[in-house]
């Protein structure tokens, strides 16, 4: 299954059985964006609408809106598993960020 993608931003999609509604909101940021609907069309419009506005409202306010992931990623590891992580990348003649980013696509 795909996300519902717009203009760089992704919808995180859930259904409420008590209300009978999909509620959504943009993953990814902080900045609270939230749309709901009664039917995927309706979704998909309503997402594009809160994307439009959330940018519209961003440059009224002269602020940057927000990204979503800027493809760095830092992580804290255990000493022990850094220097394996660092030989398995060194045997393997890559930069430890290269070997995870190999790593981490074969597992998704």
């Amino acid at each position: 299954m795909s996300p519902m993608k717009y203009k760089g931003y992704v919808a995180h999609i859930e259904y409420s059985d008590d209300d009978e509604l999909f509620v959504g909101r943009i993953a990814g940021i902080h900045d609270v964006i939230g749309f709901h609907g009664e039917s995927v069309g309706e979704l998909r419009q309503l997402f594009q609408e809160a994307v439009d506005d959330y940018l519209e409202t961003c440059a009224r306010l002269g602020r940057e809106p927000q990204k979503p992931y800027s493809g760095k990623l830092s992580l804290r590891l255990d000493p022990a598993l850094h220097a394996r992580v660092a030989l398995k990348a060194e045997l393997s003649n890559k930069s430890i960020n290269q070997w995870v980013v190999e790593r981490l696509s074969e597992a998704l």
